[in-house]
């Protein structure tokens, strides 16, 4: 199974400096090619890669186009069976690939699939971005086996047997070349920011299986490109969420009405946080709330609901947001 391993590059350079060699060396003797796309960074990446990578495939791309912009236009001109979608921000050790292409060899039903994440500060510790697998609740909060809300666990071995989930993190993601083509890629309008989720989503209301392989693990930095304090991250997810669940709860639910009342609810719950944020005097994170949803009422195109969709695996009936709160 060809495998290519990418690297989406923006402004990294120095996580490319430090990781890539890791990354090169840990796919020696298999079938697979690292290839680095540079989203046109300003910060001498492309130089760095002439200069000290020049073995790497570089794919140049004129503008930043975002996380998902970016890969849809790499992926376009790669050839392999499947693609490994790898933040730079991750160092991996040997004999990470092995067990992914394994299991996509062997187990044909499966669509995607990535290893365990752990801190790359505290390697006893899932990472926060996708830890062992991620889920999602009723009104679209995306958590984690392993890290729910901001509480994340020491990593005891508690995970390590294979297993379904809705969503792998896109920081490392294994996904076969052609129902990636088959799906579109990644949907354009998150720009960066719970796509994976998304196609993780769209994959499983095809009938695919989406599952966390914890013999793989690899260690990641998390917020290499955007600090969490960001109000423009805050922006991306608020507003994601919202399109995520237009995507892919109507199928999900088998009922438009059904999925118009759940967004409303979360839509209300988006708005607590503003003003929460309010409260807070974190003015900026307010108005990213409400740009959040402006952004959301102009790009949303509401799903048709197609005759037979599959039932995904990974979605928790429940609000985990009190649990993560308050352990209840």
């Amino acid at each position: 199974m060809k495998t290519a391993v990418v690297i989406l590059n923006y402004n990294t350079r120095e996580y490319l400096r430090r990781f890539l060699p890791g990354l090169i060396a840990s796919c020696e003797g298999l079938d697979a090619e690292v290839v680095v796309a540079d989203n046109a960074s300003t910060d001498g990446s492309v130089e760095l890669m002439q200069e000290a990578f020049p073995q790497v495939p570089l794919i140049r791309l004129e503008e930043n186009f975002g996380f998902t912009g970016g890969y849809n236009r790499a992926l376009a001109q790669v050839d392999a069976d499947c693609f490994v979608l790898i933040n730079s921000d991750i160092e991996v050790p040997r004999g990470w690939l092995q067990p992914l292409v394994q299991w996509m060899e062997s187990h044909p039903e499966c669509g995607a699939c990535g290893p365990k994440l752990l801190s790359y500060r505290e390697r006893d510790t899932f990472e926060y971005a996708g830890a062992a697998g991620g889920l999602l609740d009723r009104y679209g909060y995306p958590f984690c086996r392993g890290r729910v809300m901001q509480k994340v666990e020491k990593d005891h071995g508690q995970y390590d047997t294979p297993a379904n989930v809705l969503w792998c993190s896109g920081a490392c993601l294994m996904v076969r070349a052609s129902l990636w083509r088959e799906l579109g890629g990644l949907d354009e309008r998150f720009f960066a920011h719970m796509e994976e989720i998304d196609l993780c989503w769209r994959m499983q209301l095809q009938g695919w299986k989406v599952t966390l392989v914890p013999e793989s693990y690899v260690y990641h930095i998390g917020g290499g490109t955007l600090p969490n304090e960001s109000p423009f991250k805050l922006r991306l997810n608020f507003r994601n969420n919202l399109l995520l669940l237009e995507n892919n709860l109507p199928a999900t639910l088998g009922s438009l009405g059904k999925a118009r009342r759940r967004i409303f609810v979360r839509k209300c719950l988006d708005g607590c946080s503003a003003l929460m944020f309010l409260l807070q005097g974190k003015r900026s994170f307010y108005k990213a709330v409400l740009e959040a949803h402006r952004e959301y009422r102009k790009l949303r195109k509401p799903a048709a609901i197609p005759p037979h969709p599959a039932k995904p695996e990974g979605l928790y009936d429940g609000w985990i947001v009190p649990k993560g709160l308050f352990g209840k």
